[in-house]
């Protein structure tokens, strides 16, 4: 699998990476061994890209991740996590966190200061069992962010300099503010969930041309727009954003699915290649899990997708009409 440098750090990750959410039972418990099961699936279809958090599941994502990746050659994979969000240990008493079908047995503490991120980074490779991470991530910060620019971003830029980890930048889900984070800081990478898809290039606004300007890598999330985008046809219950998707998106799903349908191309294939036609977009982040979903989302990734697709869908109106930037 092709591999892409982030910014200008030596970190290199392959053009499609396993995105943990899943692994910490996101919307649906999930079992040690499917998700041993995905990993492994993951790893011999050559996927070296994978990233987690704290906030996955309470750990639990990290955990398993850690334990798939013990025995497996360092060298070998790209490893990203993230902070800005602590676990503080708290009496579940049979309840279970609220997006992860987990006991609730943390509780999560915003925290984007010195002592913060480096306590974070500290608990995750506890969790992990991990030497270093590649990749470290300001998580969520669209309402903390002069927080994070002003204590969380020195914290990660000293981490890098001492060579603790080899790329750092955002996670988030606004274009706009990971666009201010761009400009401000000489951060390698950003990772954008769901803002430059089949069905939103709102990216393009701001934060995909600072990214050219500045040499930032972009590694694409949630393209399957939580899952409106996963399946050929959308059916009842699809969702666009993690809610019930509006008449008017699955309209316009549907209208892109049948331009896919006229080239041979279905609409997952077309919603994991398309991010990656920007000169900026160093991969895509896919959640999933289980063995099946991973054998599925590889085998779409490696469809060649033509040309004249895109030009339709510019043509009816069904994406930006400005094409990606040429490399």
């Amino acid at each position: 699998m092709r591999t892409h440098r982030l910014g200008r750090s030596r970190v290199e990750v392959t053009r499609l990476g396993f995105g943990g959410g899943p692994l910490g039972g996101l919307f649906t418990a999930l079992d040690d061994r499917t998700a041993e099961e995905a990993l492994a699936a993951a790893w011999d279809a050559g996927i070296r890209t994978f990233d987690t958090s704290p906030h996955y599941g309470l750990g639990q994502s990290e955990r398993r991740l850690g334990a798939f990746l013990r025995d497996r050659p360092r060298e070998e994979f790209t490893l990203s996590t993230k902070v800005g969000r602590l676990l503080v240990p708290q009496d579940a008493a049979g309840r279970t966190d609220d997006r992860f079908v987990v006991p609730a047995t943390h509780r999560r503490v915003w925290d984007f200061s010195r002592d913060g991120i480096l306590r974070s980074v500290e608990d995750s490779l506890a969790r992990t069992g991990a030497d270093r991470f590649d990749v470290l991530l300001l998580h969520d910060a669209e309402d903390h962010l002069d927080d994070a620019l002003r204590t969380g971003w020195p914290a990660l830029a000293e981490l890098r300099a001492q060579g603790v980890v080899g790329a750092v930048g955002a996670g988030m889900y606004h274009p706009g503010l990971l666009a201010r984070l761009v400009r401000e800081t000489d951060a390698d990478v950003v990772m954008l969930s769901g803002r430059y898809t089949l069905l939103d290039q709102s990216a393009l606004d701001d934060l995909l041309p600072a990214c050219t300007e500045r040499g930032v890598s972009v590694l694409a999330a949630s393209v399957f727009n939580s899952g409106v985008l996963a399946a050929p046809r959308p059916g009842p219950g699809a969702t666009f954003d993690y809610a019930p998707a509006a008449p008017g998106v699955l309209h316009r799903a549907h209208r892109i699915a049948d331009v896919c349908e006229a080239h041979g191309v279905t609409l997952p294939q077309a919603a994991l290649a398309f991010p990656l036609l920007h000169p900026a977009v160093a991969g895509v982040v896919v959640g999933m899990r289980s063995a099946g979903e991973v054998r599925r989302d590889t085998a779409d990734a490696a469809v060649g997708v033509p040309p004249q697709l895109w030009a339709d869908l510019r043509a009816g109106g069904l994406l930006d009409a400005r094409p990606p930037a040429p490399a």
